[in-house]
């Protein structure tokens, strides 16, 4: 099997979290935050749906970090997200990030919104 180095040039990672906070690309962002790209910014939670609806065109999939357990996404968010070409993957937010920065480090088209600790 080839491996391919992971290449973050381009875009931020999810560094790290604790209780109420995450750490991307050396900044500290209290409370939810959305990571696209190059961009890192407060989200509201799962009733802010615009910044996510918002995705459409940019990403195929959207990783939404539920906190630190498992919980489903809102049925009519996930609808939403579909009709728009975005398949939302909800899990923890601890695995929302690891997944999001392997997928991003593959070049694809994704983003995290995650709901802290």
């Amino acid at each position: 099997m080839a491996f391919r180095s992971a290449d973050f040039e381009g875009t931020n990672t999810i560094e790290g979290y604790g209780p109420g906070f995450f750490r991307v690309a050396g900044e500290v962002i209290r409370g939810g935050v959305l990571v696209v790209g190059e961009t890192a910014t407060p989200w509201g939670g799962l009733a802010d749906e615009a910044p996510l609806l918002a995705l459409a065109g940019q990403v195929d999939v959207l990783f939404l970090g539920t906190g630190a357990e498992a919980a489903y996404a809102p049925r009519d968010l996930v609808a939403r997200l579909a009709a728009l070409k975005v398949h939302a993957e909800a899990m923890p937010s601890p695995q929302a990030a690891r997944t999001y920065n392997v997928t991003r480090s593959e070049g694809r088209r994704v983003a995290c919104a995650l709901l802290p600790l």
